[in-house]
């Protein structure tokens, strides 16, 4: 076969590869938030009333809560100052919403955000290698950490969790890690997965067998709604940017 003719199918079968990943949600994560939040809630049996939003950054995600649900509490979890003064702009005068200046994590003590600018969407307490997309990764900031359990327990009274949305750079295990028996309070999850995930060295499989263990039912978020995703397989393992969602089948 001709080179020319060779490389033309090798470019044809990689954009087939990408259409049919993406139709099944893996990839589409990007831009989605108003699908991610109507999906989310359309899993709940009753209308939420307590929220969690973790790496709210500015606050668009809330912002959408607020929108379906204008009598939600809702506590919003970002450690960038350049980000928590324009979230103090945006939801100041609103009683219902609190402001968390902290990094959750899998334990309580102090770290460094890396970003390529202050109040960047791509912060992460991982310095990720991004040369290949020609972003340098050289901001910092000093942050407090702390385990949601910690949280759950002294701000929160250890209340049911209607809603908890995890969208932290490659961090979103280490999170979930830290929200002990916080973790059995959640009735539906969102959470991101995709290239940070290489930088941290995690995988769906940790999520998969954690979460399974603690009896969620997972989704993925498609184009066409929420995929059941009933078995794990090694191609899930899918480092685009692709949002799940898990329902606990006990508080649901």
């Amino acid at each position: 076969m001709p080179l020319a003719v060779r490389s033309n199918l090798f470019r044809f079968m990689n954009r087939l590869e990408r259409i049919a990943a993406y139709a099944q949600g893996k990839g589409y994560g990007a831009a989605t938030m108003q699908q991610e939040v109507r999906l989310l809630q359309s899993l709940l049996k009753a209308p939420p009333r307590l929220a969690i939003d973790i790496g709210g950054n500015v606050g668009n995600y809330s912002a959408e809560l607020r929108r379906r649900n204008p009598s939600l509490e809702i506590h919003i979890f970002e450690p960038s100052t350049t980000n928590i003064d324009k979230l103090a702009l945006r939801f100041g005068r609103d009683p219902l919403v609190a402001l968390v200046p902290l990094a959750l994590s899998d334990q309580s003590g102090s770290a460094t955000l890396f970003s390529n600018e202050p109040g960047s969407g791509l912060g992460s307490l991982t310095k990720r290698n991004l040369e290949h997309f020609n972003i340098a990764f050289e901001t910092r900031e000093a942050v407090e950490t702390i385990r949601f359990e910690e949280y759950w327990t002294k701000n929160l009274g250890r209340r049911v969790l209607d809603m908890v949305k995890i969208d932290i750079e490659g961090h979103e295990l280490a999170a979930l890690s830290g929200f002990g028996l916080a973790l059995n309070a959640i009735r539906a999850l969102q959470f991101e997965f995709g290239g940070c995930n290489i930088d941290t060295r995690t995988y769906f499989q940790d999520f998969w067998y954690l979460l399974k263990k603690h009896a969620f039912d997972l989704y993925r978020i498609t184009p066409l709604g929420a995929e059941a995703i009933t078995t794990y397989r090694e191609s899930d393992e899918f480092f685009l940017v692709t949002n799940y969602i898990a329902a606990n089948r006990v508080l649901r």
